[in-house]
């Protein structure tokens, strides 16, 4: 089961961060990936498959055109 997320989308982890959000942003997206935390801006990188088995939900940013 592979969920569908893009660089730049915000993503809910099943587990709190110590800063108390679970909310973080996708700033690397490859083979491992990059999250940055939304509350307090640290950067944690893991492989694919344990960011895939820690995720719990995919927020969509969409891009607004001016």
């Amino acid at each position: 089961m592979d969920k569908d997320f893009k660089l730049n989308d915000q993503v809910i982890m099943r587990k709190n961060h110590a800063c108390g959000t679970n909310l973080w942003t996708i700033t690397r997206d490859g083979v491992d990936i990059k999250i940055k935390c939304d509350n307090c801006g640290r950067e944690i990188m893991m492989d694919r498959l344990e960011f895939i088995k820690k995720l719990k939900k995919v927020i969509k940013v969409e891009k607004t055109e001016n």
